[in-house]
């Protein structure tokens, strides 16, 4: 028999009776005495629903049809949109709209989804990586993200938020794709095309806080608690009084996007930013509930917590005390990375700026695992040595390490053309599993700011200030205007997709192209658990990772961050290298022919290796 895969049951759903249509209206408002349901595509009519237990209303009406709006009226004055919403298409502030989820014909019924070991994550924004920016726009560049050898593609949050320009970290209907982008049917469609390109989908969820603009849950229920407190206003009640409809209410929304959408990964926002002290953590039982039902539906879910927290916990199975998540993203690396290119030290930065950082990063996962933290004043952390190295997601560039910088500058307009090459060799060649943030593949260098698109003036005002406030600790004094449509046009990726870039730019993108092929074919990034040993030559300003399986076939990765050309002689590991490529080739936009040193021999090169500025080169040995 069949398991029963799970359904939405609050929000507006369809239902038959006697081969009649019904739509089954259900909403939790404990706040609230008395709840009536306004059709406004039947004579704007006022319905009364009946109170159930809990604080539970609920009404079955028929002749109700897909693409009919409605709200609910509270206690007689408060006209809101339905909380389960799954389609707002006036706006955050407008009527909900009723979504038949049987109605998209979907195409990936053979799709299963892609292991943690082979995603090669590509973050985007929605809005701004096409000229159109919406889901359908999206859909022409799938080709060329698979040309890029790209497996999964990462959408920042595209859950309805204020207005037609947004990050998306400001959205409010927890449960309707973003208006503006195209609605529930523009991201089924992207979805659907994207399994049918081979490419995985990631979705940016939120479960920290809900925007400030067109939050109406907390005139339902007790959805927030003032006992704790987050930077982007209060904090989310996951274990307070009414926290059990709260829970429910968060978890269906991941079930949600992973059983109506078919979307294979949620990266959850910002979990230090999650407070729960129940003796069941809000992580867990989500972790639970996610891969119950991905056992359900017979493909991969994924979760992916962004977290500040060094925890190993949050990776580290039921079975040995942690809260089952499948991965998430280590700072550390970005930080250390990051550093070691620009030089730069404020902020929270003040923590790294050696290489010996970015070589713990890459061989332990964290660079604080228990260690003082200068910028923090206090020890952080704990090792997540012993977890499996993919289950951290590394990058050289995400939406918050450019956006969350005064004017948003990408590393293509603060290092070199090498030293980027250097940077993405890091992040793809790592132990990790490694992510791209739109555009860096080619060297972009259109900026990434933040914008908001909000109809309050005192909220706007708030923002501005918020975000001068947030970039003092950087010395960063001047912060372009969010508000502004000028910050959202700069914004914008300027792919080319059926055109050759410049020189420079097709150079690094065919380098991306090579190491992501590598990546895919090289046996030690191919096998589920290989070994990996990284060492630090300073005074050389070096780094070097050597991979390995237990059939002996290796790689060896030369990571030059050397500012100058330097001369490099290695020891171990011993053997005849063949170098699968160099980044001072010619065709990646070097000046030197790739005939030098194709062979690398060790320990018998006794001039050693010259290796130019910030120069990368890969071997490979007992390949078949």
């Amino acid at each position: 028999m069949a398991q029963q895969l799970w359904q939405l049951d609050i929000g507006a759903n369809l239902t038959s009776a006697s081969q009649a249509s019904q739509t089954r209206f259900s909403v939790w408002a404990p706040h609230a005495n008395r709840v009536e349901l306004k059709l406004l595509s039947h004579s704007r009519r006022s319905v009364p629903l009946a109170r159930r237990s809990g604080g539970h209303f609920e009404i079955t009406i028929p002749g109700v049809m897909p693409g009919d709006r409605y709200l609910y009226i509270l206690d007689g004055d408060k006209e809101r949109p339905d909380p389960a919403s799954r389609f707002q298409p006036e706006g955050v502030h407008g009527p909900s709209e009723i979504v038949d989820p049987n109605q998209f014909h979907w195409t990936d019924q053979n799709w299963r989804g892609v292991p943690l070991k082979e995603l090669i994550i590509y973050e985007l924004h929605v809005g701004t990586w096409t000229d159109a920016g919406t889901f359908q726009a999206a859909i022409s560049h799938l080709k060329y993200l698979r040309d890029l050898g790209i497996t999964a593609l990462e959408l920042m949050p595209v859950a309805q938020f204020p207005g037609a320009r947004n990050w998306g970290y400001d959205g409010v209907g927890l449960f309707a794709p973003q208006s503006t982008y195209g609605g529930p049917q523009g991201l089924k469609e992207l979805v659907d095309a994207c399994h049918q390109s081979g490419l995985a989908v990631i979705l940016d969820v939120v479960y920290n806080h809900v925007g400030p603009e067109g939050n109406y849950l907390q005139d339902f229920g007790p959805y927030f608690t003032d006992r704790y407190r987050t930077p982007w206003g209060p904090a989310v009640n996951y274990d307070g009084p009414g926290s059990d409809d709260v829970r429910r209410f968060i978890i269906d929304n991941a079930l949600y996007w992973i059983t109506e959408y078919h979307i294979d990964a949620l990266r959850l926002d910002a979990v230090h930013g999650i407070y729960d002290f129940s003796a069941l953590h809000i992580l867990k039982e989500m972790a639970d509930a996610v891969h119950t039902e991905s056992e359900r539906l017979g493909r991969r879910a994924v979760l992916i917590a962004e977290s500040d927290l060094n925890d190993s916990r949050i990776i580290a199975p039921s079975t040995e005390g942690g809260y089952g998540m499948d991965a998430q993203w280590s700072d550390d690396f970005h930080h250390a990375l990051h550093t070691v290119l620009t030089g730069e030290r404020t902020g929270y930065y003040e923590d790294f700026g050696q290489l010996a950082h970015l070589a713990t990063a890459l061989q332990d996962g964290f660079v604080y695992a228990g260690r003082h933290s200068p910028h923090r004043r206090r020890r952080h952390g704990n090792s997540v040595r012993h977890r499996p190295p993919q289950q951290l997601i590394v990058c050289a560039q995400n939406h918050d390490q450019v956006g969350n910088r005064a004017w948003g500058e990408r590393l293509s307009t603060l290092i070199s053309w090498e030293a980027l090459k250097v940077a993405a060799a890091a992040v793809l060649l790592a132990p990790q599993t490694p992510m791209l943030f739109m555009g860096e593949e080619y060297g972009e260098t259109a900026p990434f700011q933040y914008f908001i698109d909000h109809s309050d003036a005192d909220l706007n005002q708030a923002v501005r200030e918020g975000r001068k406030r947030e970039f003092a600790a950087f010395g960063w004094t001047e912060v372009p205007d969010p508000l502004n449509e000028s910050t959202f046009e700069r914004s914008r990726v300027r792919l080319q997709t059926n055109a050759p870039h410049d020189e420079r730019q097709k150079g690094l993108l065919d380098w991306y192209r090579r190491l992501i092929h590598l990546r895919k074919t090289l046996p030690p990034y191919t096998v589920s658990c290989g070994y990996h040993e990284v060492r630090s030559f300073d005074e050389q300003q070096v780094l070097t990772i050597h991979r390995w399986t237990e059939e002996g076939k290796a790689t060896l990765v030369i990571l030059g961050f050397n500012k100058t050309p330097t001369r490099l002689s290695l020891d171990k590991p011993e053997g005849t290298w063949t170098r699968q490529v160099a980044s001072w080739a010619t065709e990646y936009g070097g000046e030197k022919a790739s005939s030098e040193l194709e062979t690398l021999t060790i320990p018998s090169n006794k001039d050693g290796l010259i290796l130019p500025a910030y120069g990368v080169a890969v071997y490979a040995s007992g390949q078949s």
